[in-house]
């Protein structure tokens, strides 16, 4: 028995045994043929995914959705291709079948099917008019050439086209190679990466980017792929050119010089430059003249020679304040379309030569958040023709806030980008059927709206003019059914102070608010006013000044006291 069991734990060791010999066996041939695949190279070639394309398009190696269209001269690029690499403002409008391209200094409308077409409002004529193929609108070549420096190469074997930007660096290179065998371009930067293409030696390539020891380069006939660093031979370095800009005649006038505008508002009455009498420091005025008539953009004028020849006198620049007379409807069908933008663009600089004005200041408000679009637009479309006059285009802003139709329609950002200035209406914090009794601009709210311009929304603190309020509200506040009623009446700065006169009141600091107060009782109504005054103007001042801000402007300058031009020239001192 004792004999048995000795057999039977023989037999058994004995398995374990040759089980550990087999799986070591195991383990060691996994271990050498891994070894030989981390040493082994990946011989597979494969097709690119762009092979089956007609004329695929190619920017910095990576191939695009669309393919081009033509050959030669009559080379034509899908817009959507050219939005996502070159100019995602180029806008189509689908019932007019127009394209509208705008640049620095060039406005340019084109007809889908024409060659006949506008720029800078006056007539181009096209080699190969723009089309529509499948839905997908197809732009001449020639004509980008000429308005983004784009530079391109087509190949006729694979139909490729390789796309160069503007400013773009193209490093030329050739493969090299020890010996005659060609060089594998392959899908990614591993050896075990299946293979493109097989350059021969000597082919030129052009450097894309390094990846460790790996090159990632481009062949004229589109293919794009990693070789080894070892393998490519640096050539010429060049940078695509920049296409050439006119000078900004509108910075030249300002050079650094600091703003200090004032608001002429003008009703039924042209302002009288006899009863202004002077305005230390103010060195533009802005009178409320112009403004959108009706749904087809026409324009409206209240402008006066006589004011603009007193101003001038006065060493003061007018920059008339454009309008879309804050209404909504109008607004939407006036910007709709381009025939109705530009009909006010033409006009607008008519009247800006006849008048010899010196710039456009635009305020639109009450504006429909999805016509925000409509506005960025028209402000493009203005700013090319703008520029060719000399004028200085500035665009009104309310602080960043959730009101529909008083903010969100505002893209700050790329208004800051297009435009000469950025007015910042910090004023109405609270507003005329505020719920409640407050400041119209206390000073950590202007603080904050200026903040959330220059950080959120990137506006150049050298664009950027703080606009400040010239009146204050009259507060009242009556209990009516055991609720408190509030209402508001708007003052300027001299009728504040002659109530503070008249009443015999002592103003106290409102620290949160940055300003002097008052409050006082008349006919058993509590009457309360956050005061504009030297003080509160001083601050706001420092505060452009701290911020190198390009200078303040004041709504309105019927509303100020002399104090107020004392205060407010220390901005250009």
């Amino acid at each position: 028995m004792r004999n048995s069991k000795h057999r039977q734990g023989y037999r058994m060791g004995k398995k374990k045994s040759t089980g550990k010999v087999w799986l070591t066996l195991i383990l060691l041939a996994a271990a050498a043929l891994g070894a030989v695949y981390l040493w082994l190279p990946n011989w597979q070639h494969v097709d690119p995914e762009w092979k089956s394309m007609k004329k695929p398009i190619f920017v910095e190696g990576k191939a695009m959705k669309y393919s081009a269209s033509g050959t030669g001269d009559s080379l034509k690029l899908p817009l959507p291709v050219i939005r996502e690499m070159i100019d995602p403002n180029i806008r189509y409008e689908k019932e007019t079948e127009s394209v509208i391209i705008t640049t620095p200094k060039e406005l340019v409308h084109l007809k889908i099917d024409h060659k006949d077409a506008k720029m800078n409002n006056r007539p181009l004529k096209l080699l190969f008019a723009p089309t529509t193929v499948k839905g997908v609108q197809y732009l001449p070549v020639s004509l980008l050439k000429k308005l983004y420096g784009l530079e391109f190469k087509e190949d006729k074997t694979t139909g490729a086209v390789v796309l160069m930007k503007a400013g773009e660096k193209v490093q030329s290179a050739k493969i090299i190679s020890s010996s005659s065998d060609t060089v594998p371009l392959r899908r990614e930067d591993s050896i075990h990466a299946p293979i493109l293409y097989d350059i021969p030696p000597g082919a030129p390539v052009r450097l894309i980017r390094n990846a460790g020891d790996w090159a990632f380069v481009q062949m004229d006939s589109g293919y794009a792929g990693y070789v080894k660093r070892k393998d490519v031979a640096l050539k010429e370095l060049r940078t695509v050119p920049e296409v050439q800009e006119l000078p900004n005649t509108a910075q030249q006038k300002w050079n650094s010089k600091k703003v200090n505008l004032t608001w002429e508002a003008v009703y039924q009455k042209p302002a009288d430059p006899k009863v202004i009498g002077t305005l230390p420091g103010v060195n533009v005025v802005s009178p409320t003249w112009f403004q959108i008539m009706d749904d087809s953009g026409n324009v409206q004028s209240k402008a006066d020679d006589v004011y603009v020849t007193w101003a001038h006198n006065n060493k003061m620049q007018v920059w008339a304040l454009f309008s879309n007379a804050f209404d909504a409807d109008r607004t939407t069908k006036a910007l709709s379309s381009f025939e109705n933008r530009l009909r006010s663009i033409v006009q607008i600089l008519h009247y800006a030569k006849l008048y010899r004005l010196d710039g456009i200041n635009i305020d639109f408000e009450n504006v429909r958040t999805e016509d925000g679009e409509n506005v960025t637009q028209f402000v493009r479309e203005l700013m090319p023709l703008a520029k060719e006059q000399g004028l200085v285009i500035s665009v009104d802003v309310t602080p960043k806030s959730n009101s529909e139709m008083w903010s969100k329609f505002l893209d700050r950002e790329s208004l800051g980008g297009l435009v000469d200035y950025i007015m910042l209406m910090a004023y109405d914090e609270h507003w005329a059927a505020s719920p409640v009794a407050g400041s119209v601009a206390s000073l950590p709210w202007t603080k904050a709206a200026v903040n959330r311009l220059l950080e959120e929304d990137r506006v150049p603190s050298d664009k950027l003019i703080l606009s400040v309020p010239l009146y204050t509200r009259v507060w009242s506040e009556e209990i009516k059914n055991g609720k408190t009623k509030v209402s508001s009446k708007a003052i300027g700065m001299k009728k504040a102070q002659d109530i503070i006169k008249s009443f015999k009141l002592t103003p106290t600091v409102d620290e949160n608010a940055g300003q002097h107060y008052v409050e006082y009782e008349e006919n058993g109504i509590k009457k309360k006013i956050w005061l504009e005054d030297a003080y509160s103007i001083r601050q706001r001042v420092e505060l452009a000044e701290e911020l190198n801000l390009a200078g303040v402007a004041s709504w309105t300058r019927g509303f100020a006291s002399p104090e107020a031009w004392q205060e407010l020239k220390a901005i250009a001192e």
